[in-house]
């Protein structure tokens, strides 16, 4: 295909999933996926490999193709079907992330879809024993309920059943039918723009551009790869722990560059632990396709491509590759984040010029809810919140932001404090955190929520025992703290736990800051990008 007709119907594609996107977050009833943008949308073909997605989440976008061929292997799809499945165990992620899944089919063609289209978004609540769905866990059963691949929409017509099964287990009904059904516009938006694309092009030429897009991606991954130095590079990082014990947690890859692939091989990290910090592998291979993508020029197609020289060996029965029936809620927010780290830290042996310091490593996961006092109603509520970005080559980390395996926006303080009992006392950068260096690292975030009501409160976090860490002599990125203040004084709180709340208690949630790149004193200048060592030192 001519390579600019190939570039156009890259954009074609992309923003298609771009376009679901949009027609999700609009439609959408939680703050969650209003404001924060926890969801994200991408396209398939009928082989389930993965052909554009929009600029949205990577720990659901890299592990969401494993759902979408569960869905193929398993549910035979008509005209007007749509799934739905959220088992960690079937190809989803944790138990809020719900995915949409409709094939797209052709007039007077077979009868299978020539087209997948998906959707993924974070629910505010899923059931299991707290508010948000998103605390101490020891088990599976006890995150919420749990959906196996099954048909939400048949042959045009809403499984009524099925959707009051669901809303009959969460704590905030019309929030779930709201943002379910804001998942099925954001499909048929996805589905109408398809085909009218195949109206336009035909799907000779759809297929055609399919498939040279995903050639044409691997292409460039191969390129990318024979670049690196051959050898074995290792690393090891560590999550403070599960919540359940206080040991830490080992996170540990070796990556094998042979000829043009790579060989990442995650031996060595812990067995699976009681606490939720077990990720299931869809998780770790979203991190590792994450980790390809970033390497690669930016305006290279992200789709199928990005596997094809990359071989991943997660252990069975590890934080890295949990099996039933694990609590796993943490680990698609907090292990995904370290897995990226140790995968970078490795990197840096064979790439010093190219990688950055460690970011702040955590999502500091915040859940809350109970019974509203002045409308009998109950609420949930989930948040994320940033940090500091690692320093890196080119430049200063960025302060206060979402990095790796989250793309979320901030819940601006307008949203929750007209629509939660609570009220935001201080929303500030937390100055000094970030670490020093040629290059800095970013600042975290300090965070002060003032409850006006009681409720229970879960907190998941990381990077509390173990700082972001510097590179090329650049200092660590502090640690994160969390803080509760109330009638008997200041309570410091670990990274994971589960609490009630009185009327009048602050929460300060002060977030970890970027490692620092580089030692200070020493500057760096670039010399090629063709080299191994693209960097060299030089004196100030």
């Amino acid at each position: 295909m001519d390579p600019i007709e190939l570039e156009i119907f890259k954009s074609l594609f992309v923003y298609v999933a771009e376009e679901m996107g949009i027609a999700l977050r609009r439609t959408a009833f939680s703050p969650n996926i209003k404001e924060r943008r926890d969801y994200s949308c991408a396209l398939y073909n009928k082989d389930g490999l993965l052909i554009a997605q929009g600029d949205h989440m990577p720990v659901h976008l890299g592990s969401m193709p494993m759902a979408v061929r569960r869905v193929i292997r398993s549910v035979p799809m008509k005209r007007g079907d749509v799934v739905i499945l959220n088992d960690p165990f079937e190809g989803g992620t944790h138990l809020p992330d719900i995915t949409m899944i409709s094939g797209v089919f052709v007039e007077n063609a077979d009868d299978s879809p020539f087209f997948y289209v998906a959707s993924r978004a974070h629910h505010s609540d899923i059931g299991g024993i707290a508010p948000g769905s998103m605390t101490l866990t020891r088990e599976i059963y006890q995150e919420g309920l749990r959906i196996p691949a099954v048909k939400l929409v048949e042959e045009g017509k809403w499984n009524e059943d099925l959707l009051n099964l669901i809303l009959s287990n969460v704590r905030t009904p019309s929030e779930r039918e709201g943002d379910l059904t804001a998942q099925l516009a954001a499909n048929r938006i996805g589905e109408k723009r398809l085909l009218e694309m195949i109206s336009k092009y035909g799907k000779e030429k759809i297929a055609l551009a399919m498939k040279e897009l995903i050639d044409y991606t691997a292409r460039v991954v191969e390129k990318r790869i024979d670049q690196i130095p051959e050898g074995t590079y290792k690393a090891i990082d560590y999550l403070d722990d599960d919540g359940i014990s206080s040991d830490p947690i080992p996170i540990q890859v070796a990556i094998q560059k042979k000829e043009k692939s790579l060989l990442i091989d995650f031996n060595g990290s812990s067995p699976q632990v009681e606490g939720n910090v077990n990720a299931v592998f869809s998780i770790t291979l979203s991190a590792v396709v994450y980790v390809i993508r970033a390497l690669l020029p930016e305006a290279v197609p992200a789709n199928a491509g990005l596997l094809s020289s990359v071989q991943v060996i997660a252990p069975t029965a590890t934080v890295v590759n949990a099996v039933y029936p694990a609590s796993v809620a943490g680990g698609n927010v907090e292990t995904s984040q370290r897995v990226v780290d140790v995968l970078l830290r490795a990197l840096h042996q064979a790439l010093p010029d190219t990688i950055p310091a460690a970011s702040s490593g955590t999502m500091n996961n915040l859940s809350f809810g109970g019974i509203n006092a002045e409308t009998g109603e109950p609420f949930s509520y989930y948040e994320t919140i940033g940090g500091g970005m690692g320093g890196g080559p080119l430049g200063d980390g960025d302060s206060a932001v979402h990095t790796h395996m989250t793309n979320s926006l901030n819940t601006p303080i307008e949203a929750m404090e007209y629509s939660l009992p609570v009220r935001i006392k201080r929303y500030a950068i937390r100055e000094g955190s970030g670490g020093g260096g040629e290059k800095k690292g970013g600042d975290g975030i300090v965070r002060e929520i003032e409850f006006l009501q009681p409720m229970t409160v879960s907190l998941l976090s990381d990077r509390r025992k173990f700082a972001p860490y510097g590179l090329w002599g650049g200092e660590e990125g502090k640690k994160g703290e969390n803080l509760l203040i109330g009638k008997d004084g200041e309570i410091p709180l670990p990274s994971k736990k589960m609490f009630t709340v009185q009327k009048g208690d602050i929460l300060r949630i002060s977030t970890p800051g970027g490692g620092g790149w580089g030692k200070k004193g020493i500057g760096w200048s670039f010399v090629s990008s063709q080299s191994p060592n693209g960097f060299r030192e030089r004196q100030k």
